[in-house]
């Protein structure tokens, strides 16, 4: 499956962002699929996951209750609600995709097969 983040930008502390993922490819809803992000001079890190169905969820603690993810797989795309953002969500935000990820290695890049182009998200202070 081929992916292609959207719908970052540069906003202000506090504000919400939602990003999209479009993917390409009638087996999408086969795939697990996750929101990482990398931040200048820090190692790519995992944000959100979410399971073929949509039926489970996970985070990063430092997201939890501020960022949601969600799929639509008549649409063949997953999306990334982010409120309530701090300066310390700026970064460059990937969707990634797998088939059946081990609930052990949700959170772990190395698990995940194909990667989208990544989106800035700039937020000012």
């Amino acid at each position: 499956v081929q992916l292609q983040a959207s719908g970052g930008g540069l906003v202000q502390t506090g504000d919400s962002l939602r990003l999209s993922c479009a993917a390409s490819g009638r087996t999408f809803s086969s795939y697990d699929m996750g929101w990482f992000r990398q931040a200048p001079g820090k190692e790519r890190e995992f944000v959100a996951a979410i399971r073929t169905s949509g039926g489970s969820t996970y985070y990063a603690d430092s997201v939890k209750d501020r960022f949601t993810i969600s799929r639509d797989n008549g649409k063949t795309a997953v999306y990334l609600q982010m409120n309530s953002l701090k300066a310390e969500d700026t970064a460059v935000y990937y969707c990634a995709s797998s088939r059946t990820i081990i609930v052990s290695s949700i959170r772990n890049p190395d698990a995940y097969s194909s990667w989208g182009q990544g989106t800035q998200v700039t937020v000012s202070s």
